[in-house]
């Protein structure tokens, strides 16, 4: 798990440092999103609030994790797919957000709907989030 955590912060141009090694540790064993609360309590020692979170800026800003914005105004991260750059997210999947237990789930092979927006209007984002049961809960 740390060679794995290592190589991408190699390959994002990033130092390696125990905190990030942890952060990335995190995602790599779980298989939901992850919100920032979520990142403190696992992570098993004290890591400044502000480390977590600038550790997840810098990730975002290079591909490594994506945001996910939920209902309650809380946003969650996931681990991107390899085909996400600096800067150029490339995650159009729909996310499942279980009400019961709170899991948020990337739902790769779900695609996104078009949407015909009237003339003039220009996306340049799409975030779906689709609210209701997991598996797990129904």
């Amino acid at each position: 798990m740390d060679t794995q955590a290592e190589e991408l912060l190699k390959r994002n141009h990033l130092s390696i440092t125990e905190s990030r090694k942890k952060i990335l540790a995190l995602f790599f064993k779980n298989s939901g999103a992850l919100a920032h609360g979520d990142i403190e309590k696992k992570a098993g020692e004290k890591f400044d609030r502000v480390t977590v979170y600038r550790t997840l800026q810098t990730f975002v800003e290079k591909g490594i994790i994506h945001t996910i914005p939920t209902a309650d105004s809380m946003i969650r991260y996931a681990l991107c797919k390899d085909n996400c750059t600096e800067g150029h997210h490339h995650d159009h999947h729909v996310h499942f957000v279980c009400k019961k237990c709170g899991k948020t789930t990337c739902l790769d092979n779900v695609n996104v709907p078009e949407v015909a927006l009237p003339p003039g209007y220009l996306s340049t984002t799409v975030e779906v989030v689709i609210n209701g049961t997991c598996t797990d809960c129904k």
